[in-house]
């Protein structure tokens, strides 16, 4: 496993992707699945990097695990932030006009639809968001 540690700022976001396509790439990860797990990881680390320690600023840790058998990556993020678990929050529904929806969650919509698992827990102080995605 390969860990990143990085101030959760919206600013440290082209390391932390970069960091995760180093990775991805390594293994021969399919151009469209890097897209859909790029586009997981910025809606993650943005809602971190401005929600977790607001209006104060902490670090977030994260993991990449590239399994073999189905091959998959990974992604822990952690962080030491107010304890938080986005997937509690309900579904936007999606045939009520955008105009007429409350504001947010539709970022944390599309990562439970576009990951194979999205996972939460509140562990040892820390805030623990794990998204596995399948890439054979």
């Amino acid at each position: 496993m390969n860990t990143l540690d990085v101030l959760a700022v919206p600013e440290s976001l082209p390391k932390v992707l970069d960091f995760i396509n180093e990775r991805l790439a390594r293994v021969g990860c399919p151009e469209r699945i890097m897209t859909q797990i790029d586009v997981a990881v910025e809606e993650v680390f943005v809602n971190i990097s401005s929600y977790a320690y607001h209006p104060e600023t902490g670090s977030a840790q994260i993991q990449v695990e590239m399994r073999e058998n189905p091959p998959a990556a990974v992604i822990r993020f952690s962080d030491g932030g107010r304890p938080y678990n986005p997937l509690e929050k309900p579904d936007p529904d999606l045939r009520i006009p955008l105009r007429e929806r409350k504001r947010g969650g539709l970022g944390i919509y599309m990562v439970k639809k576009s990951m194979d698992e999205v996972d939460y827990e509140y562990k040892d102080g820390r805030n623990v968001l794990t998204i596995m995605k399948r890439i054979g």
